[in-house]
């Protein structure tokens, strides 16, 4: 038991590091003038549809020091899930996923006011955590009663489920892309042939219709 512990407790360490790596960012955002997006920062993740997604914003400064910070999330469906604004502090969206998709979080950072703003930018923390790494497993455990090792088990599980369905999605869409582009080369194959029968006939065509001028004209 205490090895499994050992092993678990290392298999934890190291998908905690990669999930830090992967989701922890931190940059800053020059605020602009109000009505301008140039100096919008976005980050894109993708979800596959019905998973739990928790994106966590920590923004330093305070409200009213000459500068607002808003958040937008959407995905390339055209789903929105949040569009918290004035942020100062940590601000949590939770949401559910409804297409297999890509979902940006964007900010925008904007001056308020005619208040001078000797550094005219704020410091974001973000973290997104999707699926398994979303859920609150400290209430899963005490919730249904389980063990240190049990949840930590649980929660690989989920892990690797969720990985095996990203193997799947991407092996159908692998599969739809080669079917794609085997029936695009079969129709560039027929076009072409089509395309060289025509330039043959055509061809011909001339041939008779010159002869036949030259005949009319007793050149030949």
């Amino acid at each position: 038991m205490a090895r499994l512990q050992l092993f678990l407790g290392h298999v934890s360490s190291l998908l905690l590091l990669l999930a830090a790596v992967s989701h922890a960012l931190r940059f800053d955002i020059a605020a602009v003038p109000q009505h301008t997006t140039h100096g919008r920062r976005c980050i894109r993740n993708f979800v596959s549809k019905d998973t739990l997604v928790v994106v966590t914003a920590t923004v330093d400064g305070f409200q009213g020091d000459g500068m607002q910070v808003n958040m937008h999330i959407t995905d390339a469906s055209g789903n929105e899930y949040g569009k918290p604004k004035d942020i100062a502090g940590e601000k949590r969206v939770v949401f559910t996923s409804l297409a297999d998709a890509a979902f940006d979080v964007c900010f925008d950072n904007y001056l308020t006011g005619s208040k001078y703003v000797e550094n005219p930018s704020r410091h974001i923390e973000l973290d997104i955590d999707i699926g398994a790494d979303a859920k609150d497993w400290s209430a899963i455990q005490a919730q249904e009663k389980l063990k240190p090792v049990e949840t930590e088990l649980r929660r690989i599980e989920e892990l690797v489920a969720e990985i095996v369905g990203e193997m799947d999605y991407l092996r159908i869409r692998e599969q739809k892309l080669r079917d794609t582009n085997e029936s695009t080369n079969t129709r560039v194959k027929w076009f072409g042939f089509g395309t060289t029968f025509l330039l043959i006939g055509l061809w011909a065509w001339q041939i008779m219709y010159l002869r036949a001028y030259f005949r009319s004209k007793h050149l030949i």
